[in-house]
């Protein structure tokens, strides 16, 4: 039985990316780099890439770019806007969908349409599982076994769709919450994860006004902006996550200010790329 499986948009927020954002400090745990790579490698555009528990959250932070990425699990009320607003703007952006998001009749249309734009299609887990504890992110609550059936059950519902495992490896975890024995199993199946680059807190947009973590739209966006100005290297190769879709009792969609907040950034220098060019440089085989 795989143990730690929970509603997709209603999860448990982690307190430490909201305190975190408000600090204006990116997580990076240390310790989890030393087993494998105890530095970034010496040349090369990936030097100034960071990892946390062995996993990617962020690019090549010399390089003025921003990968914009959407996940979707329950919801997708916000995805023929965001289509709109990318074709709009010329954007290339990476979603992440659960298998069950895939196999969504009423889902179809909008990822056969994503396809055809030419964004990147990647899995999020077949039943968006909980991979490890919130409270010792060391302990890890599914076994090696029930990680790879379901990870390549959501790459199994992906071929309706002409995607191959080996045409899209890069992985986003389920509740963007995972450690160092979820990255090694990653890579055992050719796959590199990586997660939000944390800072901003552009994640909390499916907080509902109930939760005592809520923050509104606006709110979210002036911390992306806030941040950008505060970190030294401003959001250069950053990895920006908003969700697909949220639930009904948030009416203050996030992704209503996407066009808004591309413009902003655009104007401050910065260019959209898709995700795949933001992971490809970096350490991709960091466990091989």
């Amino acid at each position: 039985m795989i143990r730690g499986r929970a509603s997709f948009e209603t999860r448990r927020p982690r307190p430490a990316v909201r305190a975190l954002a408000a600090a204006g400090v990116l997580f990076l745990s240390a310790s989890s780099l030393t087993a494998h790579r105890t530095a970034p490698p010496e040349s090369g555009g990936a030097q100034d890439s960071q990892l946390d528990e062995g996993g990617i959250v962020r690019g090549d932070a010399s390089q003025k770019t921003i990968a914009l990425i959407f996940t979707g699990g329950d919801f997708a009320d916000g995805g023929p806007h965001i289509r709109t607003v990318l074709a709009k703007k010329g954007i290339k952006a990476g979603f992440f969908f659960t298998g069950d998001f895939y196999r969504s009749p009423e889902k179809r249309e909008l990822i056969r349409g994503l396809a055809a734009d030419g964004h990147y299609l990647g899995p999020h887990s077949d039943k968006h599982l909980l991979y490890c504890s919130w409270e010792d992110r060391s302990k890890t609550l599914v076994t090696k076994a029930e990680f790879e059936r379901d990870i390549l059950a959501n790459y199994e519902v992906m071929t309706d769709y002409g995607i191959r495992k080996e045409d899209a490896p890069y992985f986003i975890p389920p509740y963007e919450w995972y450690n160092t024995k979820i990255v090694e199993w990653s890579a055992g199946l050719g796959l590199t994860l990586f997660n939000f680059t944390p800072g901003t807190s552009s994640n909390a947009d499916y907080t509902t006004p109930d939760m005592k973590e809520y923050l509104s739209s606006e709110e979210i966006y002036r911390l992306i902006l806030a941040y950008e100005k505060k970190d030294p290297k401003g959001l250069n190769g950053f990895i920006l996550l908003i969700h697909v879709g949220t639930a009904p009792e948030r009416t203050d969609k996030l992704y209503l200010r996407l066009e808004n907040l591309i413009d902003e950034l655009s104007r401050r220098g910065y260019r959209f790329v898709r995700i795949d060019e933001t992971l490809a440089p970096t350490y991709s085989s960091n466990y091989q």
